[in-house]
């Protein structure tokens, strides 16, 4: 079996290694200023480059000339701004797969709250940044502040917090002034700020139905981080709690309503001071920021592994979810000012992981005691600030 995967920022060498460890060819279409990551290259087969500029259009040639000579099985996404073109080049060449009606649910974020709104799902009020007559009615009916973000952007990349309607009509003329179209305000919703705290769930999905999830809670929402800098942690919920009942209900009830079939998910959603759930976003992929790690410490289920054997089964094969624990584990991430910091000084026996990356620092702990972790984490967050910790402006678009 040959699977072609598309990876537009370095991420999934798990992936890639459980094809290899399964028997596939593995084939890797990854943009030019990535050739030189520590790719997983024994399990590689072939690596194809495109311009680190290329757009969609340039993707589906690439694949297309390769497949002249090859039969190529499966076209799988690793990374979120690849899900569209993988589902263009799955329709191009016909290959099964999640389609671009589907995958467009899964990035752009109006598409998606359009549709859990029609199915039921709790969501902030938002309007589409479009009619003019219709932006104006919403702010009279909608109190400030108003969160103004891209539709395809990932993150909290390019969102804007806003407490009045002259910073809206501002925000918009500045955007319609972009001399690349889809940057431009049609590309972004407008949608009521709701405080409160953010849970994320991460999921793997067979034929439909949610065969692993694990709920988790960010200590800050991620886009607080993101404009304010400092440390992020994200940790287990209690199990049997009622927050994680309600939200894995939530989370089975939008996949459900979206159409994802098979894969990995990572979804958003927010409390309420009045302790209703909303969601937020979904993307179809796994989780960054070393999410994945943490989960593994919590469950013994690597997200990464598992998705490379649903995509070679799909669904012609039983699969079968590896034995889970039901732990707590959480993870601490910084900026650094280091361009290799020293964990060394951290020495409990809690640490299951150290992570290592270029001005990054992070630790995965895990515990069976919920308050251990909390306690853990809230420690290392304070040590981080004094140790390590660097803050850069937020960024208002990603970088190609």
């Amino acid at each position: 079996m040959t699977v072609v995967c598309l990876a537009s920022y370095f991420k999934g060498n798990e992936f890639l290694r459980q094809l290899r460890v399964r028997g596939c060819r593995v084939v890797l279409v990854i943009k030019e200023k990535l050739r030189d990551e520590e790719w997983a290259r024994d399990s590689i087969d072939e690596v194809l480059t495109v311009p680190n500029g290329a757009n969609a259009d340039v993707f589906v040639e690439v694949v297309s000339e390769f497949a002249r000579h090859n039969r190529v099985d499966r076209i799988v996404a690793l990374e979120e701004y690849d899900v569209m073109h993988a589902a263009m080049i799955r329709e191009h060449l016909r290959i099964p797969g999640m389609g671009t009606t589907t995958a467009r649910l899964f990035r752009d974020k109006l598409a998606m709250r359009v549709k859990a709104f029609e199915a039921g799902i709790r969501v902030p009020d938002f309007v589409h940044v479009l009619n003019y007559d219709e932006i104006r009615g919403y702010m009279a009916s909608v109190p400030a502040p108003w969160v103004l973000k891209p539709r395809s952007d990932v993150s909290a990349v390019g969102i804007q917090k806003l407490h009045d309607a002259e910073l809206v009509w501002r925000a918009i003329d500045a955007l319609d002034a972009r001399p690349v179209v889809t940057e431009r305000s049609t590309h972004y919703l407008l949608e009521r700020f709701v405080p409160g705290d953010v849970f994320h769930v991460d999921s793997l999905v067979e034929n439909g139905d949610v065969v692993f999830a694990g709920v988790n809670r960010y200590w800050r929402p991620p886009m607080e981080v993101a404009h304010q800098g400092g440390v992020f942690l994200t940790n287990t919920v209690r199990r049997g709690s009622d927050e994680e009942r309600q939200l894995l209900e939530m989370n089975r009830a939008l996949l459900k309503t979206l159409g994802f079939v098979r894969g990995a998910t990572h979804a958003e959603f927010i409390r309420s001071a009045d302790g209703e759930f909303h969601f937020l976003e979904v993307a179809g992929r796994v989780g960054g920021a070393y999410i994945t790690d943490s989960l593994e410490a919590a469950t013994g289920v690597n997200v990464w592994r598992e998705w490379a054997n649903l995509e070679i089964g799909r669904g012609e094969v039983p699969y079968d979810l590896p034995p889970q624990r039901a732990d707590y584990a959480g993870v601490v991430l910084a900026l650094a000012r280091q361009e290799w910091p020293d964990t060394s000084a951290y020495t409990e026996p809690e640490i299951v992981h150290r992570p290592s990356k270029r001005h990054h620092v992070a630790l995965i702990v895990a515990s069976h005691d919920y308050d251990r972790v909390q306690h853990l984490l809230g420690e290392y967050a304070r040590r981080f600030e004094d140790d390590f910790l660097a803050v850069l402006p937020p960024m208002d678009r990603t970088p190609q």
